[in-house]
């Protein structure tokens, strides 16, 4: 029975996602879990240069996998052939693998999966399986989507994010992240053993009040203000994405930076540690020398050239 009066609750929103027309789930490792069942894949072809954790949710599932190589330009070095029942599952790092390269490797291996947690404004091509991220772009406790026409065949329960919510709560009221940290990491480790589930009532509720246009337009602003100073000394070739994830700077001392950043208050991190003794040559040299420099929508040109100095003087 429902019940009637006691405190108020959160008030509903505006109901304005960017996504609707997608299904809406917990995490994105539940919506690449969604689409291989709804896809009847058996085995997926994951790239070295990625989260550990993709592997141990394979593991846990049953499925199997294997390891294949990424080039300097990011896009799959992959030689073999995909049978009925795999999938090759391409990352689209920094938002680099623009639709025509995307449906490049459709055409190419048939069966793949876009990996667009580093794209969430990069829209979904027709007949290309993507899967996004929320939490990675939005202060929200939980979010993702998967973009499929394939028909998941079970019943999925709703998550429930309340206990998730310290750590954004306490960013919200002007706290510092490292006071929450601790927060955080609960709250992202609680995702590890999670099954696949829709996304919160919260979480729908919090992305469907987000001003979308303003924040892919700071993030490209601020993606620009690093990239006019910092391009001259940035190995990789320049690329303008959309909504941009992270401003990917590139210096063959970024363990030390990365260090010394710190000590001025500028968190970068290192996206997958896992990778840095991989045994995968660009992997190893990716996931330590590039710097995602944070460019999202909370901040301004003048942080950005604060930052870019900063860079500048602890790389002298």
């Amino acid at each position: 029975m429902r019940e009637i009066g006691g405190y108020l609750g959160f008030e509903e929103l505006i109901h304005r996602e960017y996504y609707p027309q997608l299904t809406a789930l917990n995490t994105a490792r539940s919506a690449m879990l969604y689409i291989m069942k709804a896809r009847g894949v058996k085995k997926l072809y994951i790239p070295y240069y990625l989260c550990g954790s993709v592997a141990r949710v394979l593991e846990r599932e049953g499925y199997a996998y294997e390891y294949y190589h990424v080039g300097e330009d990011f896009m799959p070095a992959f030689n073999g052939t995909i049978h009925e029942g795999e999938c090759l599952y391409v990352v689209n790092y920094y938002g680099r693998i623009t639709d025509d390269k995307a449906a490049m490797l459709k055409a190419e291996y048939g069966n793949i999966m876009l990996d667009n947690v580093q794209a969430f404004f990069q829209r979904p091509q027709k007949g290309i399986d993507t899967v996004y991220s929320c939490r990675k772009f939005f202060g929200v406790p939980d979010g993702a989507y998967a973009a499929t026409e394939a028909e998941y065949p079970h019943e999925i329960p709703q998550d429930v994010s309340a206990g998730r919510m310290k750590h954004i709560l306490g960013r919200c009221e002007g706290r510092s992240a490292s006071e929450y940290y601790g927060d955080f990491k609960r709250s992202d480790e609680s995702y590890a053993s999670a099954p696949v589930m829709k996304m919160s009532w919260l979480t729908h509720n919090l992305l469907g009040a987000i001003d979308y246009e303003r924040a892919k337009m700071k993030r490209e602003e601020n993606y620009m203000t690093l990239h006019n100073i910092l391009g001259g000394s940035n190995k990789l070739p320049e690329f303008f994405p959309e909504g941009s994830f992270a401003y990917p700077y590139y210096c063959p001392d970024g363990i030390s930076v990365r260090k010394k950043l710190v000590a001025k208050k500028i968190f970068v991190a290192t996206l997958w540690p896992f990778c840095v003794d991989c045994g995968d040559s660009v992997a190893e040299d990716y996931a330590a020398n590039i710097l995602p420099l944070p460019c999202d929508q909370r901040y301004s040109v003048e942080d950005m050239r604060f930052v870019a100095g900063e860079v500048m003087k602890v790389r002298a």
